[in-house]
């Protein structure tokens, strides 16, 4: 049978995905390094107000509190046993806030990197990497989800490894990177190999595209390589709310709903059929973006030029397909705000 997504895809032509998670989970009362997969059993009735604060502000699509919710992650807290049982209780509860929202609402489980490098420069096999999402995608369908959502992904390695892992699964998928490294994620990928990459992928998405990174001028950046690169399966662009910028002691994003609202017209604009926000969005970003969507057109894709105008400088001259672009780093990435 068809998937949901493919079917809201086909009615609306456009989906409004959801926003941050550890923003909004903060805004709650997350303790930083606290892990925020623990309170889908410790405090269930904020995560149902996390996921429904996005379906009021008028997602179609919002993500479940999983991020972290493999056994390598949760092994930081103790917790590594407890992979499946979390990601199903995420789903869950993503399944009642659908089921009685009044509209058509798609749960997607969201599946975080494993916080670790992968063989040969790291010591994760592929092996260990497959069967972790295939745990966590597994507790995500027991759940109820309609599809499972990797995100902020680098290194394409881990991101075949999701894909096989969904496919042990059987379960459908959509999947994003952050490209956050001068138009390149962290391990090198440009827009264009990514393109390459999930055509080439036998367990294909639904949809791929970009999430997190820096700010929202360089994901429409991103967006615009996507399709100059050819792609044919739907883009996903999820933006950061601004720039994160460190005021007493914490990280605020300076991104206001009237900048989410030009970025969602000009996403759009730049090809993208599903669009959220990430770190720094919050429900209110979300209902200028519903808004923006229902009531403004934008026909032509926008110009650097005016995506600068509108929404900021980029983080870096190039965007990560010239000879310019700098080698990328070997770091670990920090979770998604």
């Amino acid at each position: 049978m068809p998937n949901i997504f493919n079917q809201m895809l086909a009615e609306k032509g456009v989906l409004l995905a959801d926003g941050a998670t550890g923003t909004n989970l903060f805004d709650m009362g997350l303790m930083s390094g606290d892990a925020p997969e623990l309170w889908n059993t410790d405090e269930p009735a904020k995560i149902h107000a996390l996921y429904k604060g996005a379906v009021d502000a008028g997602s179609d699509v919002f993500l479940t509190n999983s991020f972290g919710a493999n056994a390598s992650r949760l092994k930081l807290h103790g917790a590594e046993k407890r992979a499946h049982e979390l990601s199903r209780v995420a789903a869950e509860i993503g399944r009642e806030v659908a089921d009685t929202s009044g509209r058509k609402v798609i749960v997607a489980g969201s599946v975080g990197p494993t916080g670790e490098i992968m063989a040969p420069i790291g010591e994760l096999t592929h092996a260990l990497a497959v069967e972790m999402f295939h745990e966590t995608a597994d507790g995500l369908k027991a759940g109820g989800a309609d599809l499972a959502w990797v995100e902020t992904i680098s290194a394409p390695e881990e991101y075949r490894a999701a894909a096989e892992g969904f496919a042990l699964a059987g379960i459908d998928w959509c999947g994003t990177m952050s490209f956050d490294t001068a138009g390149r994620t962290m391990m090198g990928m440009t827009s264009a190999d990514m393109v390459s990459m999930v055509n080439e992928l036998t367990n294909a998405p639904l949809g791929f595209g970009a999430n997190c990174g820096t700010g929202a001028s360089d994901l429409l950046r991103t967006a615009l390589g996507f399709k100059a690169a050819g792609a044919v399966l739907p883009v996903i662009a999820k933006g950061n709310a601004g720039i994160p910028k460190y005021v007493d002691g914490h990280i605020h994003y300076d991104g206001t709903p009237a900048l989410m609202a030009d970025y969602a017209v000009m996403a759009r604009a730049c090809g993208a059929s599903v669009i959220g926000g990430c770190c720094g969005t919050k429900p209110v970003h979300l209902a200028a973006m519903r808004e923006a969507l229902d009531t403004r057109e934008m026909k032509e894709a926008p110009s650097l030029e005016e995506i600068v105008a509108k929404l900021g400088d980029f983080s870096s001259a190039s965007d990560g397909t010239g000879d310019d672009t700098p080698a990328p780093r070997r770091t670990r990435r920090r979770r998604s705000a």
